[in-house]
């Protein structure tokens, strides 16, 4: 079973005890959250439900496990001739959860 939903304004495809990367959210390391904006559910017998935009009554049950930080990612500009050189970096701040349950 698995199930298309949105966290954080981003898409994900989610299984049950499936570990994902997600920007960061708000609450502490065990806590409890629930999705309500299920785009797609599949079970296993293969049925498909397709929301409009959502799936009614769906939820997807996850709980916090770790916040970090991802990465470095070296942002690099640069003009030929012209002396102009710009260097930046970023590190995006992720949550880690784990999906407990999908709910129909």
């Amino acid at each position: 079973m698995y199930a298309i939903v949105e966290i954080a304004g981003q898409q994900f495809k989610v299984e049950k005890d499936k570990k994902i990367f997600v920007h960061r959210l708000e609450g502490e390391e065990g806590t409890s959250l629930s999705f309500d904006k299920v785009y797609l559910l599949d079970d296993e017998g293969g049925q498909v439900k397709v929301g409009a935009p959502v799936v009614d009554g769906a939820s997807v049950s996850a709980k916090i496990v770790s916040h970090l930080r991802a990465d470095k990612v070296i942002v690099f500009k640069k003009k030929r001739r012209k002396g102009y050189q710009k260097q930046n970096g970023h590190r995006q701040d992720l949550t880690e959860i784990l999906i407990e349950g999908i709910n129909a």
